[in-house]
């Protein structure tokens, strides 16, 4: 992947800016030979078993002298946990949006060198850094349908801190795609992003350290390796040859534009990279911690998930409340006066909805403060695309199917970040009904018997085992589904134990609907009589627009990339 990606960009740097050609290569190169040098030498996966008359053993991928080659009879095969259709895609779109941010930070390094002050490597970069952007957010969401469908705990996301590890280069890619734009529509924030470009490429390398040196405990932990000190080494030569530099241009990274107001789109997209490098810096000092812990007491103290949520909940919900009111901006200058009449219909008509919810649910002042943001986020998006739609059908005399297309297809780069959001709202929705309205219960029935979660109960009616063809033995409930004596479905959670392995891995049953998620964990049983079966079931509202989000937010990056720039097309 990074090979592929390094000769595309050189082709492309060599097609549109020969001036950056050689530092583009040059940084590809050294990027694509430190890795190389550790596949080759240090973590050969073609490397084989080698051993001596007197019982050493050797890894080598060439005979040592005196030493005959050991056949394994077989494998242990792939771990139970990683059984799991998501993880035929999770690892190469993580490392596929690893090695798209190589391109981009590439021509940085080439832009400083050669001493240029404009937007040139920016516009090479873009395409590039929202394609890394989309594969590094699917790669995300699959490692979350993962813990959800595999772990047995009812959550998406554990801060985990190799899950973190991942999310910290997204953090800081997304702040860089947001930053390019204001330099390209109003050349500010120049020196911002050569800072989010080096931070992300840096934090890419980071990430894979902890996710392959095995330096941090996890359930990602799968392998060990010696490989770390070469990755410090490395991380900390980049950061500071990209440092230095930097400085050394600073002085010529001089915006040409002026700020605008204080309500105005720079200043709001200014809080934006504000917020995103506080959410950088949270999660990099949570994973960081344990490692500078050991170091100063010898004991490694880890953070939990509760400091990440704390921590992390309001400055996420900052994001949420520029979404919905960065597109009432304007560039230059926006007073409080005119951005206020530009607020006052959405923001009364989002208050609806965290006052029902009141209502209806109790009074839960994170989840309705959520709610509001995420409502106010979702209309003023959908009010800025209605109103182009409305303008085009009065304009051109089209239906609204018809206007809407086209309203997407000719401004695809903007519409398609507004359908980014929108998905990012639907993300918000999932991760509020979890986090504030999640109930769940653990309670050990008898066949027959019943328990009752919310509105619904839950019969366990049978219980089967039963080996099968390839190792597993297949502990399976059957459990009905009711509510005010309307049968809703019928669920079978399992637990399977791999023999090999000595490994049981769950597999929780689940009546799903876009409402909410019924999560059933067999959690124990009585292996001979079967008469006392444990069961930890758990009430998910909303959790599914979580995954719907995340379609459309892939949806949204791909139509800001994937269409040629209509001027073009109709000038060729």
């Amino acid at each position: 992947m990074l090979s592929g990606a390094v000769a595309l960009g050189v082709n492309q740097a060599w097609k549109k800016e020969t001036q950056f050609t050689p530092w583009v290569i040059l940084t590809g190169m050294i990027t694509l030979a430190f890795f190389l040098l550790i596949v080759a030498f240090v973590e050969n996966p073609f490397s084989r078993i080698w051993a001596t008359l007197d019982g050493k053993v050797f890894r080598s991928m060439v005979q040592p002298v005196g030493t005959f080659l050991i056949y394994p009879p077989n494998g242990v095969g792939l771990n139970p946990l990683l059984r799991h259709p998501g993880m035929i895609v999770h690892p190469p779109m993580l490392y596929a949006g690893f090695a798209g941010f190589v391109i981009p930070f590439s021509f940085a390094v080439a832009s400083l060198v050669t001493g240029r002050n404009d937007s040139d490597w920016l516009r090479i970069s873009r395409p590039w850094a929202l394609g890394a952007w989309t594969f590094l957010t699917i790669g995300l969401v699959l490692g979350s349908r993962w813990a959800y469908d595999v772990l047995g705990w009812g959550g998406y996301w554990g801060w985990d801190p190799v899950e973190v590890a991942a999310l910290i280069p997204w953090l800081t890619g997304t702040a860089f795609i947001h930053s390019l734009i204001v330099q390209s529509k109003r050349q500010l924030f120049k020196r911002w992003n050569f800072v989010l470009i080096i931070l992300t490429f840096c934090m890419v390398v980071f990430g894979i350290f902890l996710t392959r040196s095995g330096v941090l405990d996890s359930v990602h932990a799968f392998s060990q390796s010696n490989i770390g000190p070469m990755f410090f080494v490395f991380i900390s030569l980049t950061f500071i040859a990209s440092l230095a530099l930097l400085l050394w241009r600073w002085k010529l990274l001089v915006s040409d534009g002026q700020m605008g107001s204080l309500f105005s789109k720079e200043s709001a997209f200014l809080f934006n990279n504000l917020l995103f490098i506080l959410l950088f810096l949270i999660c990099l000092a949570g994973v960081l911690f344990p490692l500078v812990s050991e170091v100063f007491t010898g004991t490694k103290m880890t953070v939990g998930a509760s400091w990440y949520k704390q921590t992390t909940g309001p400055v996420f919900g900052g994001l949420l409340l520029l979404m919905g009111v960065v597109p009432l901006t304007a560039w230059g200058s926006t007073s409080a006066g005119k951005l206020g009449k530009r607020l006052w219909l959405p923001v009364s008509i989002s208050l609806v909805v965290p006052v029902l919810t009141a209502f209806l649910s109790g009074l839960n002042w994170g989840g309705i403060v959520a709610l509001w943001l995420i409502t106010l986020a979702a209309l003023v998006t959908l009010f800025d695309i209605g109103n182009a739609v409305v303008h085009r059908m009065k304009a051109q005399k089209e239906g609204f199917f018809i206007a809407l297309g086209r309203v997407f297809v000719r401004n695809h780069h903007r519409y398609g970040g507004y359908l980014v959001h929108l998905g990012v709202v639907m993300i918000a929705l999932g991760v509020v009904g979890v986090e504030f309205y999640q109930t769940q219960t653990q309670q050990t029935l008898a066949k027959g018997e019943a328990l009752q979660l919310d509105s619904f109960k839950l019969t366990f009616t049978d219980l089967f085992q039963y080996q099968t063809t390839d190792g597993r033995a297949v502990t399976q409930a059957v459990m009905q589904i009711s509510r005010d004596g309307r049968l809703l479905a019928t669920i079978n959670p399992r637990s399977d134990y791999f023999d090999l392995y000595r490994q049981s891995v769950t597999a929780p049953g689940r009546m799903s609907t876009l409402a909410e998620d019924l999560y059933v964990v067999l959690v124990d049983w009585q292996p001979t009589t079967t008469s006392a079966v444990t069961f930890h079931v758990y009430h998910n509202p909303l959790i599914n627009w979580f995954w719907i989000g995340a379609v459309v937010m892939v949806l949204g990056a791909l139509l800001a990339i994937g269409l040629p720039d209509r001027r073009k097309v109709e000038s060729s």
